[in-house]
């Protein structure tokens, strides 16, 4: 009688997951789905005998130290992609001459993270992120914490599928407003956020952050249907419990697939998902068959990207209040809110004076803008019209918005600088923030909020301070609680060991980026080293020239800089010492790293590369002797290609750092 009412319950609990999650279309009132859950997870309290893995209880709750890789059954692929119709149609006559006229498949193709996921007799199995499509990492815990991921189908079927894993825009949007109140980082994108949401230790943290998922094809072993085309094969695993995009549609040929990605381009900014372009495919499964693979990617399947919208509007204003952590004057341009690319813009980039000179915009001004990489609005040139020329060439600033120091332009440079280095508070907090930040000494649960009350309280003025902070101390602060308190002291402490080349990337050296950090780090080893190095010996490092070497050496001798490094030490923020050579295995070949590893960070890959004697690039050109390929690699992996540039997946990569000398 008890595993009947246990069976009732886990059937009904899951049909209502599938109903609202899947099918958009809810029976039960969340008061009345909580009453089966509450009575499903009592019972099994009571007989945990009778937990099943398909039980709606086991969703939530371990946690891991590490995600182990997984070898994939099916090597998961890339997709060939264009961005005009030419190409479309010149891929589309490549599959008439194979296989004759074909029906094709349109799907939106999600922004989001590629997943295999695997069912034996219609259980959940396994979950395994993409990585290099060889190999990934296993995730089903934080999988299972993911409603639109069926933990049994209706089917006892034995089968993998693909998906997308994604989060909404919604979500998202409420995800990033608890950050901001939490004092934390907010994520860039919703792709982000997914990425963030899925690699959490803690399936906890995962099942908070409402994912979700879309199918997009499966490999079936073990059903009692006799498949012979893609759309069937979708409408299928729709039936048996996966969620596959409604906007799916079987057109004629490929005219009717170009129609399909000209209806979308702009209809997908309603989605409450994020969507950047059109995936196309052969229906036939004998047409694929015979059409096959080349090395990355399928023959019979395309990806149509999405062109980056540009808009006009009007340029309200030039805003040069942003003050860097160096000292440079930023310009932004301040506009009359316009949609594009899906969401609302109303400030753009102008990147300097030079260029607003060139571009000569001017207040009143409509602009053209557009998207870069569709993430950041960017003014590209003003549209001509009768008012232009009636309107005041634009002025550039001649004090500091935020201390009111005269400012200067360093001979050499474009942009405008406030020398007033240690006494100008947008400068102080600038490098407060950097320092904090990820690339930096990357010290969690203190964002900008946090920073600004900090200074304006007198509690934090230059780095060192941090350190010098108490648990207590944070408890002055507005909206902050004894949890965050105690994770902002956590945080601060344990980046005071961070390796050398995150201590030089967080002390804002003026021309000094992450790379020339790197570099630093790598040829002198120590921060004393360093410190007591001439200009001669710095400019003789291979990619840095006299203008970084002068900046370098300018900073370890004055007297401020020298007095903060000395705190530093005296309150125990010691860097780890630089990369020591341990073989010449890569004897000086460059790497390009791009998209995501699965089995080690970028930064981890990098490390490995310089302990074998190689080196790392953050561009590709001639000079490249490697790209190493990662989910979801971008435009350095084209430009690889077109200059013929060897690609190694990360399994490839692996073969070659495990190499002796």
């Amino acid at each position: 009688m008890v595993q009947e009412r246990l069976k009732y319950l886990r059937d009904e609990i899951n049909r209502a997951n599938y109903l609202y999650y899947v099918e958009d279309n809810p029976t039960l009132s969340d008061f009345e789905y909580d009453e089966l859950f509450r009575e499903l997870k009592k019972l099994e309290e009571q007989y945990p005998l009778f937990i099943t893995p398909d039980s709606p209880t086991q969703r939530v709750g371990s946690i891991s130290t590490k995600f182990e890789p997984h070898k994939h059954k099916y090597r998961l692929y890339s997709l060939d992609n264009s961005n005009n119709y030419e190409d479309l149609k010149k891929w589309y006559e490549r599959v008439e001459k194979e296989c004759g006229k074909q029906e094709l498949v349109c799907e939106l193709k999600i922004d989001g993270l590629a997943i295999a996921l695997a069912y034996e007799k219609g259980f959940f199995m396994r979950g395994v992120t993409r990585g290099d499509g060889v190999t990934g990492e296993n995730i089903t815990q934080n999988l299972k914490t993911i409603k639109a991921v069926p933990l049994k189908l209706f089917k006892n079927v034995d089968l993998e599928v693909r998906g997308e894993i994604y989060m909404p825009k919604t979500s998202f949007e409420k995800l990033n407003e608890e950050n901001l109140q939490n004092g934390e980082k907010p994520f860039a994108n919703p792709r982000n956020a997914a990425s963030g949401s899925l690699r959490q230790l803690d399936s906890t943290i995962t099942a908070k952050r409402d994912l979700s998922m879309f199918t997009y094809t499966g490999i079936l072993e073990n059903v009692d249907v006799n498949l012979k085309t893609h759309y069937e094969t979708m409408q299928y695993l729709k039936d048996i419990g996966f969620k596959v995009n409604p906007n799916i549609r079987l057109v004629k040929n490929i005219d009717e697939a170009i129609e399909y990605c000209k209806e979308w381009e702009f209809k997908r900014f309603d989605l409450n998902y994020a969507t950047d372009g059109v995936v196309i495919k052969v229906n036939s499964f004998a047409c694929q068959n015979e059409m096959g693979f080349t090395a990355r990617a399928p023959k019979w399947a395309t990806a149509f990207k999405f062109p980056p919208e540009e808009v006009n509007t009007k340029l309200i204003d030039i805003e040069t209040s942003n003050v860097g952590k160096t000292g440079a004057i930023t310009p932004v341009a301040v506009l009359e809110p316009v949609l594009l690319a899906g969401s609302t813009v109303s400030r753009a980039s102008l990147h300097n004076f030079d260029e607003i000179k060139r571009l000569d915009v001017r207040i009143g001004d409509t602009v053209l803008i557009k998207k870069a990489a569709e993430i950041i609005p960017k003014v590209i040139k003003y549209v001509e019209t009768p008012e232009h020329n009636s309107l005041p060439v634009y002025e550039a600033p001649t004090k500091c918005p935020s201390c009111g120091t005269e400012l200067i332009v360093p001979e050499g440079e474009v942009n405008l600088y406030c020398p007033n280095i240690y006494e100008c508070p947008s400068q102080a907090k600038s490098r407060l923030e950097y320092w904090v930040s990820k690339e930096a000494m990357d010290i969690d649960f203190i964002g900008p909020n946090i920073i600004s009350q900090l200074y304006e309280k007198n509690m934090v003025k230059t780095p060192d301070d941090f350190y010098r902070l108490t648990q207590q101390d944070f408890m002055f602060l507005d909206l902050v609680k004894e949890k965050s308190a105690y994770n902002m002291y956590t945080s601060i402490q344990n980046s005071k060991n961070r390796p050398l080349k995150r201590f030089l990337t967080a002390l804002s050296i003026r021309h000094t980026g992450k790379e020339t950090a790197d570099l630093l780090s790598e040829h002198f080893g120590s921060l004393e080293k360093i410190k007591n190095a001439s200009v001669e010996e710095l400019s003789e490092i291979q990619g840095i020239g006299n203008i970084v070497a002068a900046s370098v050496y300018n900073f370890f001798h004055t007297p401020n800089n020298l007095k903060l490094l000395e705190n530093l030490n005296h309150l125990g923020v010691i860097p780890k010492e630089g990369t020591v050579i341990q073989s010449n295995v890569l004897n000086s070949k460059v790497f390009v790293l791009t998209g995501t590893l699965s089995t080690m960070t970028r930064d981890e890959a990098s490390e490995k590369i310089k302990q074998l004697g190689g080196k790392t690039s953050s561009s590709v050109s001639k000079n490249t002797s490697y790209v190493v390929a990662g989910e979801s690699a971008g435009s350095k992996l084209t430009k690889a290609q077109n200059l013929n540039i060897p690609i190694l997946s990360e399994g490839e990569f692996i073969k070659l750092i495990e190499q002796k000398d």
